[in-house]
């Protein structure tokens, strides 16, 4: 007799009830981690702030629809780091319901919440997702337009046209990754029979002519951002540049194919690959899919990826998070394929997979930052004393000048955490060269004075010659030792620092 495990008969009984406690989870979960256990935040999130901080409108830095929202989501919270976890959780959440949505429309409920369940499998989803930047705030756009674009073209309604061109209009705002997007919708409403009769319509037509006014806005400043779109295709023609090309392309092919080793791992349980014997396997069934559907899916898993994958070959770089939006059609695409009836074999081993998968990362996470410093001596970003750095510097500057601190220069890791972390928030200057904008300048700090960072290298505290280079001026002093909260065989974090005198002021 053929026994069906609780939590798939569940899914198959009540899937949108398993997609709200997935989602849900996922996102408390990556809530709580990061807002407990880390004492910096991660990745390029100190910098994200940086540039908010600001609140500019400078191509030099691309589109800053994902610098202004991490900015307003800190003073919401009181200045709190916290605010940008959730903003970034709560991107997550919009994409998985945008996601299940489309995919509820096209393969039905119980295929599309299959979908969501390989997701948690896919690394870019669950552990890059407190690291918010434009590419976390691109993943719900990005589905969201694909959702909109089905309504439009699969279901005919136009009202839809409008919503598109309206979230392809934030995602030029957010990242020019839109461009790609948006040449695959023409591509793949030019191709398809039933996209071409949907765009001749008044919503289509009104849509479009939105957005040729922001296009030709992006495009304008496009070769200012420095994007990837535009790779130096010169470098191309010595042998060094295609050296680099081919490495970048091989790492970034090895990256995706690890990003979604969990989704991989729940496969091979669920298919029964070993070939175990008389293994009993429960049905999920679907009804035939629409072709329009099908194209859709496949077409929007394949090009647009195959299309950045190609412009990272030919630039020579080979980032993983730029690529996160473009990986949100992999599970829709691999239920797809799986055929109108699934089986899934293995079914109390494929639940337990699911919840270690679940629950398993963000249990590393936290334990990571409390022993990989302590016992592997691992200098993880998330484990910098932010707070006790920012709030030594601001107090010793404070105090010898009898002045707020308004800038921080230096470093751009170590600046951006003190403006950050310190109450007063001052604005960061980054060094010029460092692919960072260069919003506020070094002259800005010369009439208020600035505390300038960097990574100590000997016992008195020489500054980098780009620090010099900056202010040349600067007073350097002993390098400050910063124990961590968890020190164990970590290094002390070390910090050479010096003072950008107020103007008028003499050295005391």
């Amino acid at each position: 007799m053929l026994t069906v495990s609780l939590l798939i008969e569940i899914l198959r009984t009540r899937p949108r009830q398993i997609f709200w406690l997935v989602a849900l989870s996922q996102t408390f979960l990556w809530l709580v981690v990061p807002s407990i256990f880390y004492s910096a935040p991660p990745g390029d999130v100190a910098e994200v702030l940086a540039v908010g901080r600001e609140m500019a409108f400078d191509a030099s830095f691309g589109p800053p629809l994902a610098y202004w929202l991490a900015e307003i989501a800190m003073r919401v919270t009181g200045n709190h780091i916290v605010g940008v976890y959730l903003l970034s959780q709560l991107c997550i959440l919009v994409a998985y319901w945008a996601l299940f949505q489309f995919g509820r429309a096209t393969i039905g409920d119980r295929h599309a919440m299959l979908a969501v369940l390989l997701m948690t499998g896919i690394s870019v989803f669950t552990v890059s997702s407190p690291d918010f930047g434009p590419e976390i705030l691109m993943m719900p756009l990005w589905a969201l337009a694909l959702l909109f674009l089905w309504r439009a073209s699969g279901e005919g309604k136009e009202i839809y046209w409008l919503a598109l061109a309206l979230v392809i209009g934030l995602m030029l705002l957010t990242s020019y990754l839109a461009i790609v997007l948006v040449a695959a919708i023409v591509v793949f409403l030019a191709i398809t029979p039933k996209g071409r009769a949907s765009v001749m319509t008044p919503g289509a037509g009104a849509a479009a002519f939105i957005l040729a006014f922001m296009l030709l806005a992006s495009i304008a400043v496009l070769k200012q951002y420095g994007s990837l779109l535009f790779p130096d295709i010169a470098q191309l023609r010595k042998l060094a540049g295609v050296e680099r090309s081919l490495v970048s392309g091989l790492r970034l092919a090895a990256l995706i194919v690890v990003a979604h080793a969990g989704a991989i791992i729940l496969i091979v349980v669920a298919s029964n690959l070993p070939r175990r014997k008389n293994a009993e396997a429960a049905v999920v069934a679907r009804a035939p899919v629409d072709r329009h559907a099908r194209v859709m899916i496949y077409f929007f898993t394949v090009v647009p990826l195959a299309a950045v994958f190609l412009l990272a070959l030919l630039a020579g770089r080979s980032n993983l998070s730029m690529l996160a939006p473009l990986l949100l059609l992999t599970g829709l695409a691999i239920v797809l394929a799986g055929g109108d009836a699934i089986l899934l074999y293995h079914q109390r081993v494929l639940g337990v997979a699911w919840f270690a998968l679940l629950l398993l990362p963000p249990a590393l996470a936290a334990a990571g930052v409390m022993f990989l410093p302590t016992i592997f001596a691992a200098d993880l970003k998330t484990a910098q004393p932010a707070d006790t750095i920012a709030r030594y510097l601001t107090e010793n500057f404070e105090r010898r000048t009898g002045r707020k601190l308004e800038f921080v220069a230096g470093d751009a890791r170590l600046a951006s955490l003190i403006g950050l972390a310190s109450q007063r928030r001052p604005h960061v200057i980054f060094e010029p060269g460092k692919g960072l904008p260069q919003i506020v300048k070094p002259e800005d700090a010369s009439q208020s004075g600035a505390v300038v960072v960097w990574r100590a290298t000997d016992n008195v505290g020489t500054p980098p010659p780009e620090v010099r280079a900056m202010f040349p001026n600067i007073v350097p002093e002993v390098p400050r030792v910063f124990e961590r909260t968890l020190h164990g065989r970590a290094p002390l974090v070390r910090i050479g620092w010096g003072t950008v005198r107020p103007r008028g002021e003499q050295p005391q």
